[in-house]
């Protein structure tokens, strides 16, 4: 369908492809990755013809129908919802005009061979107007559009009234109806909640169409492609597979790369030693010119390059209460529409907690409330003692000083902290050499992303709430992000679509459903079973912390058996033995529970102090210290995962045996 035969293209003095050459055949489902910058763009556009290679030949099939959605939407204007997805191209529109002409030529033709031709083509045409879905068009838009989550009072809005996301998703839809023999999509999972995004993995999945994705969803990637093209220094390199699959071949591929360039080296030095050797030899000069020669006739190898991606520590955090924040009776409304009304909501210490939602349910806004950052109509905000907090989010994108530089921006938060350390921390966080004096507002997405971090970081909150943070983030940054956040030891709250960073990092999931609020104990895997059977989750799931409801004590008026209807003894005495053996049968796992929270304490101060022993400065310089801290560091760690794990099953044991 599209082949690219020793594609080259420069910008400036950058190499952005390098003979790049790629085939992409029917009902293919390629995966495009690579750093942010790497010209993944770069190559959908070459594919498209919309960039000319500087280099190469590209080859496209005849009459190839290709359906694309860039990054950044041009705003449109004059056409609905519906009339931009039933906006499939000229080829309808043309086979409809021809349609019509036919039919008038047949009205006035009189001629058996000119009738007979005109029949001919009509039904031709009828059959391609089938195909592209003329005659159900209007139903299938209307199902397509249903599935990216618009509601039907949207149909009739004009798209310059929406959103990006929105302007996205209807974009999405024309594509989809268009019927394209090759689909290109660039970041199209960006602005889809849950529902949609299951939607468009389905639809693409089972889709003729070949495909083209440029993604950083793993999970998605994971789902919908079968090859992954990596687009690394200029250079393609095709993996069969998924993108999970497409990592272990990946870290063989630079191993073996490695081990043939540290080859070369050792061969070259050798070759160079035995020329250094024996220059000023007459009776070797033979010898030396034949390895000249070979060193100038060697095809030189390039070492892989390092995988500079986000290097990102969150230190040791003071505990705070066992009530971080809790929200009592809290009435939230934006304009006429009401948020929440009457929500009670607590948020404990150790809570990793992901927010889950169609777009426009509510999770930013409960965040904000949780943070302060919205004024309530009405209810209270309590906030636990010893509480700090970091919040990221894209109005903190937005506070950053544009005429700062970056070293300056840090500074802003940094106290004390010297311009050596500072420098340090930035150059965790890939501001490296003069990246430090960018100025904000020249940073990218990405960058700006990162800076937001650095500044959290730099604060050692104990509460993290993060709306949307790997936005912008390429898959190496996001991996480097998870695993720090998996390891951070305070209390998070997560608004995120990304189901791999919500399953690294949560312990619950709280679906937000119109100012409903259900909390689903364990991370996305969990929560998408139920969601796939087609549960209710919130009559399946209530709130793990419930207020218990007020129970309204007898006043001690007289009233008779019937009215008020009191058990007779004989009930009495058999409630009572019945709780007496729930008792005695559930005594030693309560014991045994007792026991292991015992434990789990005593190993979390252990924990603990190793780790305040770590952060102190003198550790690291005396080497055998450092080590035996390293190992009980391990051991504690592993120990209370297993103690928490084995609470964990014994109290839901406990709980469901009526205890």
């Amino acid at each position: 369908m599209i082949t690219l035969h020793q594609v080259h293209k420069f910008y400036g003095k950058q190499d952005v492809l390098k003979d790049a050459s790629l085939h992409v055949g029917p009902r293919e489902r390629l995966g495009l990755v690579g750093p942010n910058g790497a010209g993944k763009s770069t190559l959908l556009a070459i594919m498209l013809g919309r960039l000319e290679p500087d280099q190469g030949s590209v080859f496209r099939a005849r009459k190839l129908r290709m359906g694309y959605l860039p990054q950044d939407l041009l705003q449109l204007s004059g056409k609905t919802v519906m009339e931009l997805a039933m906006d499939t191209g000229e080829s309808l529109e043309e086979v409809q005009e021809e349609l019509t002409l036919v039919h008038d030529e047949l009205a006035c033709a009189s001629e058996p061979d000119k009738i007979e031709e005109l029949v001919l083509r009509q039904g031709q045409l009828q059959s391609i107007f089938e195909d592209l879905g003329g005659y159900d068009l209007p139903a299938r838009a209307g199902k397509v559009l249903a599935g990216l989550g618009f509601k039907p009072e949207q149909l009739n809005r004009d798209v310059s009234t929406l959103s990006g996301g929105w302007l996205m998703r209807a974009a999405l839809a024309r594509i989809i109806l268009s019927a394209p023999d090759i689909i290109l999509l660039d970041e199209p999972t960006n602005h889809l909640d849950l529902e949609s995004l299951l939607w468009l993995e389905n639809h693409l999945v089972n889709s003729p169409a070949s495909l083209v994705l440029v993604s950083h969803d793993r999970v998605f990637l994971d789902k919908v492609v079968n090859r992954i093209v990596e687009v690394d220094q200029g250079k393609l390199y095709v993996y069969g597979g998924n993108y999970s699959q497409y990592e272990s071949l990946r870290a063989s591929r630079r191993q073996a790369a490695m081990a043939a360039f540290e080859n070369q080296q050792d061969r070259i030095r050798e070759i160079q030693n035995f020329i250094d050797r024996n220059r000023s030899r007459k009776d070797r000069a033979k010898q030396v010119q034949s390895r000249i020669k070979m060193l100038e006739s060697m095809e030189m190898l390039t070492s892989p390059e390092s995988e500079e991606s986000l290097s990102l520590h969150i230190p040791p955090v003071e505990r705070a209460s066992k009530v971080v924040v809790e929200l009592l009776g809290v009435n939230l409304t934006y304009g006429s529409r009401a948020v929440y009304k009457d929500l009670d909501f607590t948020l404990q210490w150790g809570d990793r907690m992901a927010f889950l939602g169609r777009n426009g349910a509510g999770k930013s806004s409960l965040l904000k409330l949780l943070t302060g950052q919205v004024q309530m109509q009405s209810g209270r905000r309590l906030v636990g003692g010893r509480v700090s907090m970091g919040v990221f989010s894209q109005h903190a994108l937005q506070d950053l000083q544009p005429d700062n530089d970056v070293l300056s921006e840090l500074g802003t938060v940094a106290g004390h902290l010297g311009l050596s350390r500072l420098r340090t921390i930035l150059g965790s966080f890939l501001f490296r050499g003069d990246d430090v004096f960018k100025k904000v507002k020249v940073l990218s997405g990405g960058e700006r992303s990162r800076l937001v971090l650095a500044k959290i970081l730099i604060t050692a909150p104990n509460t993290l709430f993060l709306d949307e943070p790997t936005n912008h983030l390429d898959i190496e940054s996001r991996q480097v992000l998870e695993r720090a956040l998996s390891g951070y030891q305070g209390t998070m709250v997560l608004v995120s679509h990304d189901r791999h960073l919500i399953n690294a990092c949560a312990n619950q999931v709280v679906w937000v459903d119109d100012g409903n609020i259900t909390i689903c104990p364990g991370n996305y895997d969990d929560f998408e079973r139920l969601w796939r059977k087609g549960l209710n989750v919130k009559d399946d799931y209530s709130p793990e912390r419930q207020k218990p409801k007020p129970v309204l004590k007898n006043q001690g008026q007289p009233a008779t058996a019937a009215s008020e209807g009191k058990k007779n003894q004989e009930q009495k005495r058999e409630a009572a033995a019945a709780r007496n053996a729930l008792y005695q049968k559930l005594k030693p796992m309560r014991e045994e529970l007792a026991k292991l929270e015992n434990e789990l304490e005593a190993a979390q101060a252990a924990l603990d102090q190793v780790v305040r022993e770590m952060t102190d400065a003198g550790a690291y310089a005396d080497g055998e210290r450092w080590q035996n801290l390293s190992t009980r560091h391990a051991k504690l760690t592993d120990q209370v995962e297993k103690l928490s794990t084995r609470w964990e099953n014994l109290a839901l044991k406990l709980e469901e045996a009526g205890g």
